[in-house]
């Protein structure tokens, strides 16, 4: 049976790819990764990058300030990333910048796009493994398949 892409069969693999890009190194391969699986089905790709002021931020409002100044810097190096990466893949990637909770972000715009499948780096952080990383806390969603990238 053939299986190149003209001839596989309709609805074979996700048409929308939705992947967490923070800058860190496991984010940008998990990038890398659903790039090369969306440019191989033919799928959209969107690059969504969540912004996570801490919660008492807003206590002090001129470190709030100056804090928000570089989480757009950040925000615009990770948007940099991500088009250079797709500029060499020949590829183009939506990139969506958002503010809030990264898990509750992921789901809304995964939602909102009717994703078929999040891809996005393990997490560092010794942390989540107790409490619960952004990636496990997607798998028990159970509403896409996810892909968690090393």
């Amino acid at each position: 049976m053939d299986t190149s892409p003209a001839h596989r069969p309709a609805g074979d693999g996700p048409s929308t790819i939705v992947t967490g890009v923070d800058g860190s190194p496991t984010s940008l391969r998990a990038a890398a990764y659903a790039a090369g699986l969306a440019r191989r089905q033919g799928a959209r790709l969107v690059a969504v990058h969540v912004a996570h002021p801490p919660v008492t931020a807003h206590l002090a409002p001129l470190v709030e300030a100056e804090l928000r100044g570089t989480l757009q810097e950040i925000t615009e190096e990770v948007r940099g990333e991500i088009q250079q990466g797709a500029g060499h893949v020949g590829m183009n990637i939506d990139f969506v910048a958002v503010d809030g909770d990264p898990y509750g972000q992921l789901v809304r715009v995964a939602d909102e796009l009717e994703a078929d499948a999040i891809v996005v780096g393990a997490s560092a952080h010794t942390g989540h493994r107790i409490v619960g990383s952004l990636a496990v806390r997607l798998v028990r969603a159970g509403r896409w398949p996810v892909t968690v990238v090393p």
